[in-house]
C-alpha cells in the first residue's frame, strides 16, 4: 500500500500517463512555472509580513512617544501645583 490506498504501481502508470498526454518538454514547462508561482508567492507573504512588522514598530514607537509626552505633561503640571 502507497499514500491513500494507492500503490507506487498506480502511482507510476498514472505518471506515464500524464507524460504520454502532455510530454516532458510541457511538464518542465509547467514545473518552472509553478515553481516560479510558488517562489512569488512566499516573497508576496514575506513582504507583507515585512511591512506588518514596520506597522506594529511605528505604532509602538508612537505609543512610547505619547507615554513620554504624557509623563512629561504630568511631571511639569505637579511642579506647578
Amino acid at each position: 500500500m502507497g499514500i491513500g490506498g494507492i500503490s507506487i504501481w498506480q502511482l507510476l502508470i498514472l505518471l506515464a500517463i500524464v507524460v504520454l498526454l502532455f510530454g516532458t518538454k510541457k511538464l518542465r514547462s509547467l514545473g518552472g512555472d509553478l515553481g516560479s508561482a510558488i517562489k512569488s508567492f512566499k516573497q508576496s507573504v514575506s513582504d507583507g509580513e515585512a511591512e506588518v512588522n514596520k506597522k506594529q514598530d511605528d505604532i509602538s514607537l508612537h505609543h512610547e512617544q505619547a507615554d513620554n509626552t504624557a509623563q512629561h505633561d504630568k511631571e511639569k503640571n505637579s511642579h506647578h501645583s
